[in-house]
């Protein structure tokens, strides 16, 4: 490579490296308020009660119980560590590796950190390694540190092997790529170790401290222990105060535990003065996951082999199936159960459950009191007999009295309906099949009764499998965003929820897995009329005259009675209130933010 050449390279690496500092930069400014109140609540409290029941939960899965001295160190009581704690980040230290860039002909171009995360595959950012040419010519060398002496230790070296995979997202900034297993003096990698990776969210938790091993400036390997505190978490990034060098990009931050919790990327800019940082931002190990999940549909066998190494031993993280527990209520428990209200948006905006078609009416599953609507704390739910799950679930929704509840870990089978018209355990244990929620848990808990409609969500009536590839995030923000941008001033939504039944969806343990769901949601707008809205999730090319890659999920805004056509469910007035009525029945509106809706 002429000197030209290595300047363009140069200069190429470090507009990409400002890039990602000036995208830190806009989210770190965006949520200054946030953080300032964050910072607030941690002078009086402590991380497991600043932080999202759901992701504190994680959290204290993870911890070992014979550690009893974990907890005080989260909450920042004690920084006592048992001995073995610096044995374990010896441990963790070994897959990580110091990466020499360089050219075709070997020429180097800089240094960067990288680290094993299965016996074959290699982590690193994708502004270390942006190409499948840049992988090809790079190295990553293992062991480059110095003992007790202060004497270099013998550096190996391998070759990476992007021809086996290689994935890569430049808004993420990660590089996943294969190494060999053996490097030209005999070494083997698999001598390393791996980090193992735990794709639920959770595992660090704001005003925690964490740790980063790394090679500074392509030195040998150093580390940053509990220094270093995380500032702020946002849904793909996490910012914390951690001291990184030059060299240090692709660098695993760890938790107290030293299970990796993010990847170093970048510096956060201080805007007042360009030579200094104000923090430091990694990439969530979930949202990585995440992608790199939804990638493989894509890949070959032999690839898919070497994804599978990943996500060996995920559903042993936290709760297992097999310890889920499994109750069922006393018949009193629903007393006085009302479930949906019809007029709960007011008086004058009655919404009613839907009508089903007449084909349809003899499979709706009756109660053993011969009625045919499971009425919740809030909520209620219509079951299919022949597909054990719910046709369609209804909400009401009230912003002005949501309430935070811990999660349950006890989920419950309905006593009022007969155990052959609901999907119990048996269908999630030991396979990565989400048991996803219906209504979700948050959008009942509200008002006196919040604890108590909590609880409720946890029915398996309330419950749909649903498949890993699913982008719950989109579906999730729907409803935040629909609720959030109610323009009248009680803040109140109805959402109805379901499954797609299909003929051709797959069987598995002798149910059929829905491959679609769909949601409408109702509000009163400013002007005194009502808006609904319906979305229908989807990895199926239904919708025609739409880009669609076959294998993902994505979301699209549709008019109702596409939902209608697709359900056999008639909303009857509803249609008459959605902003694209208009459009033909087979036309959408790709949702990839919220801000895509049409209310």
């Amino acid at each position: 490579m002429s000197i030209k050449r290595l300047e363009k390279f140069q200069s190429y690496n470090m507009n990409l490296v400002d890039l990602q500092q000036q995208q830190a930069l806009k989210r770190y400014i965006a949520r200054s308020s946030e953080r300032e109140r964050i910072a607030s609540e941690l002078q009086t409290k402590n991380p497991l009660e600043v932080d999202t029941p759901e992701r504190v939960t994680l959290r204290k899965a993870i911890i070992d119980p014979r550690d009893g001295l974990a907890i005080e160190r989260i909450i920042g009581q004690d920084d006592l560590f048992p001995i073995s704690y610096l044995e374990a980040g010896l441990q963790a230290a070994r897959p990580v590796c110091r990466i020499e860039i360089r050219d075709r002909i070997g020429r180097v171009l800089g240094h960067a950190t990288g680290f094993l995360v299965s016996p074959s595959l290699l982590l690193t950012n994708n502004h270390v390694l942006e190409n499948y040419d840049s992988a090809q010519f790079s190295r990553a060398q293992f062991n480059y540190e110095v003992d007790l002496d202060l004497k270099e230790r013998p550096m190996k070296t391998f070759r990476l092997t992007p021809e086996r995979l290689f994935i890569t997202d430049q808004k993420l900034d990660f590089t996943l790529v294969a190494i060999e297993d053996m490097s030209a003096d005999g070494a083997k990698v698999s001598d390393f170790g791996f980090l193992p990776l735990i794709p639920q969210t959770g595992k660090g938790l704001v005003g925690e401290y964490v740790s980063i091993i790394q090679h500074p400036s392509g030195a040998p390997k150093a580390v940053a222990i509990r220094e270093n505190q995380i500032m702020d978490v946002f849904d793909d990034y996490i910012h914390y105060s951690t001291d990184t060098m030059p060299g240090s990009s692709g660098s695993p931050v760890y938790n107290d535990e030293w299970i990796v919790i993010c990847l170093h990327h970048a510096g956060v800019p201080d805007p007042k003065d360009a030579a200094k940082f104000i923090a430091n931002e990694g990439i969530r190990i979930s949202s990585i996951i995440q992608f790199v999940v939804e990638q493989s549909a894509n890949l070959g066998e032999d690839q898919k082999l070497l994804i599978n190494d990943i996500v060996k031993g995920w559903e042993v993280q936290g709760p297992t199936t097999e310890e889920m527990v499994v109750e069922e209520l006393s018949d009193s428990w629903y007393e006085g159960s009302t479930g949906y209200d019809t007029q709960f948006l007011g008086d004058d905006y009655e919404v009613p459950h839907p009508i089903f078609r007449s084909d349809l009416e003899q499979d709706v599953a009756q109660l053993k009191d011969g009625s045919n609507v499971l009425h919740y704390t809030h909520f209620s739910i219509v079951m299919s007999k022949s597909r054990r799950l719910a046709y369609y679930t209804v909400v009401n929704i009230d912003g002005n009295q949501l309430r935070k509840i811990g999660r349950n870990d006890k989920w419950y089978l309905d006593s009022r309906i007969e155990i052959e018209y609901q999907c119990g355990p048996e269908l999630y244990k030991n396979n990565p099949l989400d048991r996803g929620h219906l209504v979700r848990r948050l959008d009942p808990v509200w008002g006196d009764s919040a604890e108590r409609a909590n609880k409720d969500t946890f029915h398996f009536t309330n419950c749909a499998p649903q498949q890993s590839k699913l982008n719950q995030k989109t579906w999730l923000d729907l409803e935040n965003y629909i609720l959030d941008n109610a323009e009248n001033s009680n803040l109140k939504v109805t959402v109805f929820t379901g499954p797609v039944f299909r003929m051709d969806d797959i069987i598995y343990r002798g149910v059929q897995i829905p491959a679609e769901f769909w949601k409408i949601a109702v509000i009163v707008k400013k002007d005194g009329n009502l808006s609904a809205t319906a979305y229908l999730q989807t990895q199926k090319n239904l919708i025609e005259d739409l880009e669609f890659a076959f294998g993902e999920y994505k979301t699209y805004q549709v008019p109702i009675s596409k939902i209608e056509e697709t359900t056999g469910l008639d909303f009857e007035d509803l249609r008459n209130y959605d902003p694209i009525n208009q459009l033909e029945s087979t036309i959408g509106y790709v949702i990839d933010a919220p801000e895509d809706i049409k209310l």
